[in-house]
């Protein structure tokens, strides 16, 4: 049919007349097949008119939440008890780690219960009385919002969300404990903060030994314009530990003429020019090997931070964002020695350094 044909067979003013009475309960009529049928008598609910069937859907949707609770407590409790390596057989799945088949369990039966208790209660104990309402602009009039807030308060009032003390309390405590489980997770991201990047074998004492020769070095192996690598006396290559210990402990000795040094503390901390400072880049941690004798600047390959070792190892190039730590060095016994540890931790940045 055309849409002439429609409009001759359907008078216009017949339609919004229509659709305002079906609206209040009118059924169509033959004449007009387009008019609106309205809305079908309500039914009443069993939880409506029966108390008893009210608090047996109240009781449902407490104990629904207080599964959920429990499988949470249960998410918490096998996340830290079952070994992460643990397997074990679940038909039909087959062979399986324990650890996810418990997290993926109780995780997924606390959502659930959630999820169902609040259907359940939507369903069963709040007003489903259905009401007609004819669009309005967007942007609400002082009437429309007067109105919201009654239809608000209407609603809270038909929830039952005060009455139902039981169904309260027990979603309360499902919904603030499900995010426990993110809390464990984000936990194991990482270990604690502790001090074990704080610290290195260097310390009062403890002789500078060559890197390459393995020799304990003396001033005078320090020639002016030279880039040395060290490392702490008894760290040995063959140690089960040394690649942890020297990403720490590595070193790099410079010999600067003493006029030419402008920070004081690093010329109190050096000996007759020599002056040692981590070979650890404070960007991300990669070992620094270029050095230039003019400037007396060090270049880090990664990412081309730059330190001038002649003014405190300040950074004057490159995304570093730490000088490099100077190690305090003494003479004993003609050998070259540290006075102390670092001062500061060596390498990048890390969350806990503080």
């Amino acid at each position: 049919m055309s849409e002439t044909g429609r409009h001759e067979d359907v008078p216009e003013e017949i339609l919004p007349g229509e659709r305002e009475t079906a609206h209040e309960g009118a059924v169509s009529t033959a004449d007009n097949p387009f008019a609106d049928p309205g809305l079908p008598a309500h039914e009443h609910r069993a939880q409506d008119i029966d108390d008893r069937a009210a608090r047996r859907s109240e009781r449902t949707v407490a104990l629904l939440f207080l599964v959920s609770m429990i499988a949470t407590v249960g998410f918490i409790a096998a996340y830290v008890a079952i070994p992460i390596d643990k397997i074990v057989y679940i038909w039909p799945i087959g062979h399986i780690s324990a650890l996810n088949f418990a997290l993926g369990l109780t995780l997924g039966a606390a959502l659930f219960c959630i999820g169902a208790g609040a259907v359940h209660w939507a369903r069963t104990l709040m007003s489903d009385v259905e009401v007609a309402d004819d669009r309005h602009p967007i942007e609400a009039t002082p009437e429309v919002k007067t109105k919201v807030l009654a239809d608000f308060k209407m609603g809270a009032e038909e929830s039952q969300f005060g009455r139902r003390k039981l169904i309260r309390n027990t979603m309360f405590g499902a919904l603030a404990l499900v995010p426990l489980s993110g809390v464990v997770l984000l936990r194991d991201l990482g270990p604690l903060p502790g001090t074990k990047l704080r610290t290195t074998n260097w310390k009062k004492g403890v002789r500078l030994v060559n890197q390459s020769t393995n020799l304990p070095l003396r001033p005078e192996d320090i020639a002016v314009g030279s880039l040395t690598f060290a490392k702490p006396e008894g760290l040995e290559e063959d140690q089960e530990d040394f690649n942890e210990k020297i990403a720490k402990d590595a070193l790099m000795l410079v010999r600067i003429q003493p006029q030419d040094i402008k920070d004081k503390k690093e010329l109190a901390w050096s000996h007759e020019g020599i002056v040692a400072y981590s070979k650890i880049c404070t960007h991300v941690g990669c070992p620094i090997s270029l050095y230039e004798q003019q400037t007396h600047h060090v270049l880090c390959p990664c990412h081309q931070s730059t330190f001038d070792l002649s003014d405190g190892g300040r950074v004057i190039f490159g995304p570093a964002g730490h000088p490099l730590p100077q190690l305090h060095i003494t003479v004993k016994d003609g050998f070259l020695e540290a006075a102390s540890s670092f001062a500061e931790p060596v390498g990048p940045s890390f969350w806990e350094r503080g």
